[in-house]
């Protein structure tokens, strides 16, 4: 919880710097969050490396690690179905191709505005950058009352990048592996699952 709630405060302050201008004018124009997302990556990378122990969470597994993606995939568009008969505005299709995003919200944005309109698209961004935050913040909650895998389901392709550090804190880094494993392949499959499901509509 308290690292949960110190990602929150970073993010708030960099948002009250980012509106104010608070900051030198190199890092408002500059996009420095890539090259702090490769400092994480290479450092969570090491821990890996360096951890003996982490290979074998895949040896244990086998092929049955084929399964935490299409979960998350499953799991996804089965709850977008069924929250899409509350909400009158979206089709039970487009709801399915706001959660196909699965975290990945610059992608998957870009092609539902591109097939169904800037509002779809918009509702997606919200949607998918929520997922995001939602498995920074409550990692550690996930995984203390769903197991393991919650925070790695949570975060879907994000599990990969920018979720992936408090997944290797939360779970250890054994677990790490499965996080990249999944993340990887939802990442590969949102351009082709997403465009798919919209050509229902």
């Amino acid at each position: 919880m308290k690292n949960s709630i110190i990602i929150l405060l970073m993010f708030i302050v960099g948002v009250v710097l980012g509106m104010y201008k608070f900051l030198p004018d190199f890092l408002i124009e500059n996009d420095f969050s890539k090259y702090s997302l490769y400092a994480l990556m290479f450092f969570v990378g090491i821990g890996i490396g360096a951890d003996s122990n982490a290979l074998s969470i895949i040896r244990k597994t086998k092929i049955k690690i084929i399964l935490v993606p299409l979960c998350v995939i499953l799991g996804s568009l089965l709850g977008a179905t069924l929250i899409s008969f509350f909400i009158s505005e979206i089709s039970i299709i487009e709801a399915m191709a706001v959660a196909a995003g699965f975290g990945y919200y610059s992608l998957s944005s870009i092609f539902i505005t591109e097939i169904s309109g800037e509002t779809l698209g918009v509702i997606a961004l919200l949607s998918n950058i929520s997922r995001e935050i939602i498995t920074l913040l409550a990692t550690p909650f996930f995984v203390k009352y769903f197991g393991k895998l919650g925070g790695i389901v949570s975060g879907g392709a994000t599990s990969m990048d920018t979720c992936l550090p408090i997944i290797s804190e939360s779970t250890g880094k054994e677990w790490a592996i499965i996080a990249v494993f999944s993340g990887v392949v939802l990442t590969v499959i949102v351009p082709f699952l997403v465009p798919f499901i919209l050509t229902f509509i």
